[in-house]
């Protein structure tokens, strides 16, 4: 019998992760802007949905053999859940409100789970394979929209991502409190070292410290586009 193999952090495999999930989405929009082939953007952008639906449903699946016995560990509650669900919806229609929350979601949540993941399983176990398809196919459909949109997220989305976020936290919370599971590291910290290990240990605090640090990281993903326009701002004002 074959013994599990281990996830290390900023192994070869991690590193080939993360060089994917960066790389590729340029290198789909370069192709789709040199052919200039609608065609071939919807396709991409129906094979990225294609794929997180056939990787979640596919874990379901064989949840069961990999030690998940009961329905609520099964629930889509943590955030990266909902970021897929955005971003799918983002991929099918191209609105860009639905893009906006995936950004802020996207960026904000699944980015640390790939740079940090809170995972026990190393390649090519399943459970590594659909961990990354997962995680790294949002942010892949994310970056991909917005070179080929060329969007830009607004100040007031980052209040509604938050607004949403709230939302978001309410239901994942009040599962949390009935199952005892702990969607969204909302009881307790990840297993892996993150930024949540910097947060308090009381739940209390460490609940407000965690909005309060999804919140700066909302504005912290906004800012870049903020001094781009202040820069253009001055730039207009001196030229006057």
């Amino acid at each position: 019998m074959t013994s599990t193999p281990e996830f290390h952090a900023w192994s070869p495999s991690h590193l080939t992760v993360i060089f994917l999930t960066i790389g590729l989405p340029f290198l789909l929009a370069l192709i789709v802007h040199r052919t200039k082939s609608r065609l071939l953007e919807r396709s991409i952008c129906f094979a990225i949905s294609a794929l997180l639906l056939i990787n979640y449903v596919a874990y379901l699946i064989v949840a069961r053999d990999f030690g998940v016995t009961t329905w609520y560990r099964m629930l889509p509650l943590q955030l990266c859940d909902w970021a897929m669900a955005v971003i799918i919806v983002a991929l099918w229609t191209g609105n860009r409100r639905w893009l906006e929350v995936a950004y802020f979601w996207g960026i904000g949540g699944t980015l640390q789970a790939i740079i940090t993941p809170n995972l026990r399983y190393g390649f090519p176990d399943l459970r590594f394979i659909s961990f990354f398809v997962a995680h790294s196919g949002i942010i892949i459909g994310i970056v991909f929209l917005m070179l080929i949109y060329g969007f830009r997220p607004r100040a007031t989305g980052v209040l509604r991502t938050f607004a949403w976020t709230e939302m978001y936290f309410v239901v994942a919370f009040t599962t949390d409190l009935l199952t005892g599971e702990n969607y969204g590291f909302l009881l307790h910290k990840p297993e892996a070292a993150s930024l949540l290990n910097f947060l308090s240990d009381s739940r209390p605090l460490y609940l407000l410290e965690f909005h309060g640090l999804a919140f700066l990281f909302f504005c912290a993903l906004y800012a870049p586009f903020a001094i781009v326009d202040l820069g253009r701002k001055l730039q207009t004002s001196r030229t006057a």
